[in-house]
């Protein structure tokens, strides 16, 4: 990194400079001074961090300060457009910059397509989501895609135009006008590292443009493709082995990380920066609250590294970050790692990404599912969860992506596990090949050389209801619907924004018919990918399963908002003494919660000490039952119990 004295001094030399040029832009325009002086001050608040990381970024390039001008006349332009309800907003959360950690934060994440058609029967559904209490809304990528396989939508041919067959920008934007009305944040997912094929850049590419063959990785021959993918691990391994692709119409060799039409960003020409925060910008201005930023760990590529987790990745983000400080910053950045424990962690940060998924609570919940023990959830969580005050997990049961097994090893053999083994029972044990396992999961993407594999399905077929109600046995139903809320209630209460993949709240269960469309027969997560349809409504019907799952988790939900201890924070976990237990506090606001989840089939217990210890008290109330506990006695929990415990007589530690 360049000195911090040279960066600061030569900040203050550039911003001089460039001030008048950027002034311009606005003189050209209808602002007002006041639009002026918002920018030049957030300007000046951010320019230095942002000098700083464009320097080491891009400064060799012998037209840095070219590009660099670019970058603030795009980020002007991009505020200069900002509608005055979106500055209003701007305002509201520069004030109140943690208003996405409040414990009334609860998320859902659908396909519009899959869940009501197009963006305009959205405004149908939003009655649905206050029902259920959602005050934050994902849409899957809507973006217009190549026609057949598009990667789920993650193959985007245009930032600026969502597919036909979904509506038009115009129709997002009022969306995102009519959730702002109802506080429900929208969250659009930004597919930072690579664009289609048919991308407008793309195809200049092809054409032979020169500009646009330098913003993606293009070879004339297997030289260096070669000695990268000496140290590449293959993604989708029953797909293709491989990261690159020959396109025949170029006689030439494309990076493409993840399919032969998704071809990757080069974020070593600075021109791609500029366009992509042009891009952000435009999206920011539709209204949107977070951009999920898509796959992260691959946007900086390094000869003799596995071209994951790069140092530049990070500056790039928070390069961008600096820029939506600038133009928008209302706005978030929600980071899709999933990658090791401790390198997701490294994309949180004020100056990154505030928000990020945690893929190792989703997995490490699964894991303690099957074993019906919590020794690994209980490490990991102590180890690896806790994050800067100022940001927020986003936890998640599943989503519209496969189970990988993102757990440490060496915590796994801290713990008398052999993390190869274990990694292989998981897998067996959620695509029901292992005796007696509840789960009917699916594999995805398995290796042949490493025996990898990951696993698809719904919550509620991977935790045993679809066996059960094949089954058709009020046993095994009752018991997965303990597994289900015994989860849900975790996923409410351990810290963060909780995220529901929607049709989870009442049981969506595999949908197999995915192997007769061609487009989707080779990708398994098409069948946790179901497409609601409404006119059953039986989650409405108070005799069905669908109906007593929806309640409870929307009784939790209601239940969460009212538990000043659930706003965002870490849980602190606790030693139950019992290893299926699995135990922590949550306390804020003068409020004290210690919350216990029986992973077992069998009723367990916590000693009357432990209860007295982390309690703090021995009387207490369970809030989501309503039940009464003294600490006179152990702590009783039925199969899959769960009970978030406050003190009715509450004695300060000593």
């Amino acid at each position: 990194m360049a000195d911090r004295n040279w960066i600061e001094y030569h900040a203050d030399l550039t911003l001089a400079r460039l001030l008048p040029r950027i002034q311009e832009v606005f003189s050209g325009s209808e602002s007002g001074p006041g639009d002026w002086a918002v920018f030049e001050g957030r300007l000046r608040r951010h320019w230095t961090r942002l000098f700083g990381l464009l320097v080491e970024l891009y400064g060799h390039h012998y037209d840095f300060y070219y590009h660099l001008e670019a970058i603030i006349a795009a980020a002007a332009r991009g505020w200069l457009d900002r509608s005055a309800d979106l500055k209003a907003l701007d305002e509201r959360r520069e004030a109140n910059p943690l208003w996405f950690q409040s414990q009334e934060m609860v998320g859902g994440v659908l396909y519009v397509d899959l869940f009501s058609d197009n963006i305009a029967r959205l405004h149908d559904h939003i009655p649905y989501f206050k029902e259920l209490g959602l005050t934050y809304l994902h849409l899957m990528p809507p973006f217009a895609a190549p026609a057949g396989d598009s990667d789920g939508g993650y193959a985007v041919n245009s930032y600026r135009a969502l597919d036909p067959s979904l509506g038009t920008m115009e129709d997002l934007t009022r969306l995102a006008d009519r959730l702002r009305e109802e506080d429900i944040s929208l969250v659009i997912d930004f597919v930072f590292n690579h664009t289609s094929d048919e991308h407008e850049w793309a195809l200049k590419a092809q054409a032979g443009d020169p500009r646009y063959t330098d913003f993606y990785y293009i070879f004339p021959d297997r030289t260096m493709p070669d000695r990268y993918e000496q140290t590449l691990r293959d993604i989708f391994p029953e797909v293709r082995r491989g990261s690159f692709t020959w396109r025949e119409s170029m006689r030439k060799w494309v990076w493409t990380t993840f399919h032969s039409f998704q071809w990757d960003l080069n974020y070593g020409n600075p021109e791609v920066f500029r366009a992509m925060a042009e891009e952000m910008l435009f999206l920011a201005n539709t209204g949107v609250s977070v951009l999920r930023l898509d796959a992260v760990a691959f946007i900086w590529k390094r000869l003799g590294t596995d071209c994951e987790n790069q140092p530049e990745a990070h500056m790039i983000i928070q390069a961008f970050n600096a820029v939506a400080r600038i133009a928008a910053p209302a706005m978030l950045f929600k980071s899709e790692a999933i990658v090791h424990p401790d390198e997701v962690m490294r994309y949180i940060g004020a100056d990154e990404c505030r928000l990020s998924y945690n893929p190792m609570l989703m997995a490490l919940l699964w894991e303690g599912l099957a074993t019906r023990e919590v020794k690994l959830l209980d490490r990991a969580m102590r180890k690896r969860n806790r994050i800067p005050d100022t940001c927020a997990w986003v936890n998640y049961l599943r989503c519209h992506d496969d189970i990988g097994w993102t757990f440490d090893d060496a915590d796994a053999w801290a713990v008398g596990i052999d993390p190869a083994e274990h990694r292989r029972f998981l897998n067996d044990f959620y695509t029901g090949n292992f005796p007696g396992t509840f789960a009917r999961g699916v594999p995805f993407q398995y290796n042949d050389d490493s025996g990898d594999q990951r696993v698809s399905g719904t919550l509620a077929s991977l935790a045993g209801l679809e066996q059960a109600l094949q089954a058709n046995d009020p046993l095994l139903i009752d018991m997965a619907m303990r597994r289900i809320n015994m989860l849900r209630g975790i996923l409410l209460s351990i810290g963060g924004i909780p995220l529901i993949y929607l049709g989870e709240e009442w049981g969506a269960l595999n949908d197999y018919s995915y192997i007769t469309d061609s487009r989707k027969a080779r990708d398994s997560r098409w069948v946790h990918r179901p497409k609601i349809r409404w006119g059953t409504d039986r989650w409405r019907d108070p005799e069905t399963v669908e109906r007593r799952l929806f309640s409870e988790v929307a009784a939790l939900i209601r239940l969460r908002k009212t538990q000043p201890a659930l706003i965002n924070g870490g849980a602190e976990v606790i030693r139950t003494e019992n290893p299926h237990l699995f135990g922590y506090i949550r306390h804020a606001n003068g409020q004290r919660l210690l919350i216990v989840n029986n992973f077992s089939d069998y009723p367990q217990s916590m000693g009357e000490n432990r209860l007295r210890v982390y309690g703090l008290g021995y009387r207490f109330v369970d809030n989501v039952s309503g039940h009464t506990y003294s600490a006179n006695e152990p702590l009783y929990l039925g199969p899959y119990g769960f009970v978030w415990l406050e003190t009715t007589e509450y004695t300060r530690p000593v």
